[in-house]
């Protein structure tokens, strides 16, 4: 339990030290505390606040700098989320203007956008539909006499498009595939599609197709990326900036563990509400020791919900990252929910 002047001498010193990295000293102190107060009052305190284990002295300065235990007590006691700047709202409303032609380009936009706000890595992810997903559309067209492209689309909006090879195969035989996967596929829940994949639909296509196994691996490979989560990265280089050390053998897996999907995925708890802050050790990787992770929950009512998170160093500004996750989850939101009414579910 904190008293009030110790709780206002933690926050000086946590804001402080995340606007220069510089320790902050008693002197400092005494000069930016709302109320006249002795440097040996100060000192007493930040000894007790060093006590609790809340700040810690460095080897190379006489001032203070939070430790993990610190941050952590800040953000669950004292942040409070910093409103918007007019130009960070101007970004965010900006971004949102245009037309999207899928969700997918929402997410990808939403994680330029915070990235660029915060100046931090920025990871957001497709909503997790709380119903099934299904196929809402399949087409093939032929590039060539060797080539074609198979375009899948899900209720959601999601469309994935691959080119493959088809050799001897008419238009006709072509349009017989599509009028199959539209009949047989068409409105069942992606689930019901693999199964129908192994026997069924084979079957169905071999009257018609001699060797169907080639589209058929091509189409069983495009619905199951459609099942996969869709997690979109941006400003990934700049969490090397604040890396503790700037060498290769620290660099390159830092960079190998966020520069996929799923290394980004493991981090983020799909499950989480509202905003939440994990700090240092509580990620749980070495490499990420002095780095935060800040989440937030945007929640599309009966098409899911999704996640949007920033990835920056222990020593970030909570209040204003707090605020800009708020905000933006509220303005996709708006913007995603618009686009079902829009074009359906």
């Amino acid at each position: 339990m904190l008293t009030d002047r110790q709780k206002e001498i933690l926050q000086i010193i946590i804001r402080d030290y995340t606007k220069n990295g510089m320790p902050v000293g008693s002197k400092v102190l005494s000069n930016e505390f709302p109320t006249s107060v002795s440097s040996a009052t100060i000192r007493n305190e930040m000894a007790a606040l060093e006590a609790k284990g809340l700040i810690t002295k460095t080897h190379f300065s006489s001032g203070r700098i939070p430790s993990m235990e610190g941050y952590r007590y800040y953000v669950d006691n004292l942040v409070q989320p910093d409103p918007l700047d007019d130009s960070a709202e101007d970004l965010i409303k900006s971004s949102f203007n245009g037309d999207f032609s899928r969700i997918d380009e929402i997410i990808q936009e939403s994680a330029k956008v915070l990235s660029d706000l915060t100046s931090y890595m920025a990871v957001t992810f497709n909503p997790e539909q709380d119903k099934a997903i299904k196929l809402s559309g399949f087409r093939l067209v032929k590039l060539d006499d060797r080539q074609v492209m198979a375009i899948i689309v899900i209720d959601n909006g999601h469309v994935v498009d691959k080119v493959f090879h088809l050799r001897e195969v008419s238009p006709e035989q072509l349009q017989t595939i599509v009028n199959i996967i539209n009949e047989e596929l068409v409105g069942k829940p992606l689930n019901e599609i693999t199964e129908k994949l192994q026997f069924e639909i084979p079957a169905l296509i071999a009257k018609y197709v001699q060797t169907p196994e080639g589209f058929l691996n091509v189409f069983d490979e495009m619905v199951n990326e459609v099942g996969k989560d869709r997690v979109h990265i941006g400003g990934r280089l700049n969490l090397l900036r604040f890396a503790e050390r700037q060498d290769i053998d620290y660099l390159k897996p830092l960079y190998n563990l966020l520069d996929t999907g799923d290394g980004v995925a493991q981090l983020v708890d799909p499950d989480s509400n509202d905003v939440e802050v994990r700090i240092g050790n509580e990620l749980r990787n070495d490499l990420l020791r002095n780095y935060s992770l800040i989440t937030g929950t945007y929640d599309l009512k009966e098409y899911g919900h999704g996640v949007i998170a920033v990835i920056g160093p222990t020593r970030m500004p909570y209040s204003k990252v707090i605020g800009i996750v708020g905000a933006l989850r509220e303005e996709m939101t708006r913007k995603i929910l618009g686009y079902y009414d829009q074009n359906g579910s």
